[in-house]
């Protein structure tokens, strides 16, 4: 079984992927966060740079509902060694969705027909997709698929949910079964993957499929794809690795964040999916969250790790 990451803006940055990759792996292909501009922002560029990714296979992400932006961000993109992109058609928000971006563009589904056919046609780079089903309905599916049918994709990744699902509403798994029997192109996983059972259910229910994404999982539980891939993890290297995967994304933050505040933001964010990775730590979680200096913040994080088991559900016996 292929295991990718999930982009999730904002967080699993360059600085959160590379220290991931050094203390757990096990990730097949990385995927960055969606590029939006016409043009390689200043931060963007950074997270594409392959310095900033080494010893890990990186696929950029880019949301548009324009082909000739889209076509000109894929080129920018192959000038530093790329040769795949991947085109998001899923993300949920409000404000990404009221421009006809994300799953927003599912809405319109002729005019991405008109817009696949001339990215497939014109980009220099292989195009792989992130979909949602939909975006009120599911009948909205066939319509979507048949458009999905006519195009060479590097491989279609589906979180089987609706737009209006978000990240709560129903897996809707008959749906992610039409895919496979008609996209004859790979496809993979993506969706409320947060435990190995998760992960060999949909192995079990789909045995075509050989590649799932996980995303807010792995920000939970660092090991979890350790854990899939079957690597026994002891709770005293756990409670290691996950302190110095920690200290190096705070290193790497306040090295290119302008200000504490700033980085005091990106580790809170951070700490608000991890902190299930440890047991009885509420007192400290709290400090976290009110903590408006660095000081403040370490020594809760110390707390933590001096004072906190590590979650059961992590450590595999």
């Amino acid at each position: 079984m292929q295991v990718y990451l999930a982009p999730l803006e904002g967080i699993t940055t360059y600085v959160y992927r590379k220290a991931y990759n050094r203390y757990f792996g096990g990730v097949d292909r990385y995927f960055t966060p969606f590029i939006v501009n016409k043009k390689l922002a200043k931060k963007e560029i950074e997270g594409i740079l392959p310095e900033n990714n080494p010893d890990m296979v990186l696929v950029p992400q880019i949301m548009s509902n324009r082909a000739e932006d889209f076509i000109e961000v894929a080129r920018e993109i192959a000038a530093y060694g790329y040769d795949t992109v991947n085109l998001n058609l899923g993300c949920p928000s409000g404000t990404v969705v009221s421009k006809k971006r994300g799953a927003g563009f599912l809405a319109c589904p002729d005019e991405l027909d008109v817009f696949l056919s001339e990215v497939y046609e014109k980009c220099p780079m292989k195009i792989s997709i992130k979909t949602r089903i939909g975006l009120e309905a599911e009948k909205e599916w066939e319509k979507i698929l048949s458009i999905y049918e006519k195009y060479p994709m590097e491989e279609l990744i589906i979180h089987p949910r609706l737009r209006s699902d978000f990240y709560k509403g129903p897996i809707r798994m008959e749906a992610f079964g039409e895919a496979i029997e008609r996209i004859n192109v790979p496809i993979c996983y993506n969706g409320e993957l947060n435990s190995v059972a998760d992960a060999e259910q949909i192995k079990d229910t789909f045995p075509q499929i050989d590649r799932v994404m996980i995303g807010r999982g792995v920000l939970r539980r660092p090991d979890l794809i350790l854990q899939i891939r079957g690597e026994k993890v002891s709770e005293e290297d756990m409670k290691k690795r996950l302190s110095s995967f920690h200290d190096e994304i705070f290193e790497g933050y306040r090295n290119i964040m302008s200000g504490d505040r700033n980085t005091l933001f990106k580790m809170k964010e951070l700490w608000s999916y991890m902190g299930e990775s440890f047991e009885g730590a509420d007192k400290y979680l709290k400090q976290i969250k009110k903590a408006n200096r660095l000081n403040e913040y370490e020594n809760a994080v110390g707390g933590i790790f001096r004072d906190c088991p590590i979650s059961k559900i992590m450590v595999k016996s």
